[in-house]
């Protein structure tokens, strides 16, 4: 199947909604990934049917639905609704953040608190054939791969996946170490080059890692979404000349 590509609308947060269709159909990309802070917000039923119909119109794919829901701190009514709002939105999965703090700081009871909340969100989201895919992110139970992979196995649940996304600073060989190692639940990655820190260079700024990581998800026999996430100045002219450099690195 190999990488299917994308964007991820908080990268343009002060865009509407058919301006972010509008930005992915001109770039040539194949999907989206709809944020829950701004274009689709959790529970506006009509903001998830809009996005989905033009989204339909246009011949787009919804990659996701980006909550900010964060495990361990959800109650079983705000899991429903985020259910109901990626059903309502055509979304395959809702991407959700592994708690509130990071594996150093973290406790037993933190640890116990975002497992038990993420095997009621792949719960939940299994009636409605839903997937839950974990955020790869600092700040929370996913900020390192043996973390994410201990959750993974922990709630055992068929639809559990993982993002990833390159984090801070890591070397290239570093990055792709981990890639490898979260291959087996990976469904998306997110695409940006920051580099160092969270210094924003175009896309081809880090050409030395995309490139292999692009190669690495081609050759999965399944789809694995690559989606464009912060771009330079959040600028479109520059999210298009990137969008072209992914279309000609896969």
């Amino acid at each position: 199947m190999g990488v299917r590509t994308g964007l991820v609308s908080v990268t343009f947060r002060k865009l509407a909604v058919d301006e972010v269709v509008e930005v992915a159909k001109k770039a040539g990309l194949a999907a989206i990934e709809w944020g829950g802070d701004i274009h689709v917000p959790l529970g506006d039923l009509p903001a998830a049917r809009k996005a989905r119909e033009l989204c339909e119109a246009n011949g787009l794919a919804i990659a996701a639905y980006g909550s900010y829901l964060r495990a361990g701190s959800v109650d079983r009514e705000e899991i429903r609704t985020a259910v109901n709002t990626a059903a309502e939105l055509g979304a395959p999965r809702i991407r959700v953040w592994a708690g509130t703090v990071g594996t150093a700081e973290a406790g037993v009871g933190d640890r116990m608190a975002v497992t038990r909340g993420l095997a009621e969100l792949a719960d939940v989201a299994a009636g409605a054939g839903i997937e839950i895919a974990m955020e790869f992110h600092r700040g929370t139970l996913t900020d390192e791969v043996d973390s994410t992979i201990t959750l993974l196995l922990d709630v055992g649940a068929p639809n559990l996946t993982t993002y990833w996304q390159p984090p801070v600073d890591l070397s290239d060989a570093q990055c792709l170490e981990q890639l490898e190692s979260l291959m087996p639940w990976l469904s998306t990655v997110h695409v940006f080059s920051w580099w160092p820190s969270n210094n924003r260079l175009p896309l081809s700024g880090r050409e030395s890692l995309w490139r292999p990581v692009l190669d690495r998800l081609s050759k999965e026999p399944r789809e694995i979404n690559a989606l464009l996430e912060f771009v330079a100045d959040d600028s479109v002219d520059r999210f298009s000349t990137d969008a072209a450099q992914l279309h000609n690195w896969i």
